[in-house]
């Protein structure tokens, strides 16, 4: 229980760090330099990982839960 609020807590700090870098990046670059937008393929790999995570995730508790009804 401890280690899943200290995770918690860990995954919190982490987006507001992250947000917090983000409002303090400068004005941006002069007039001959095109901005390059990260959109969609970047959304779809931040959701492809988070997937990935939880899948993985559920079938380390899945072989867990069995393993612990096997020693009973």
């Amino acid at each position: 229980m401890e280690t899943r609020i200290l995770k918690l807590i860990l995954l919190i700090a982490f987006f507001l760090g992250g947000t917090m870098i983000a409002f303090c990046q400068g004005g941006g670059f002069g007039d001959d330099v095109d901005d390059v937008p990260l959109d969609g393929g970047l959304s779809l790999l931040i959701a492809a990982g988070v997937g990935y995570g939880a899948k993985k995730a559920h079938e380390m508790r899945k072989k867990k839960k069995e393993e612990e009804q096997g020693e009973k």
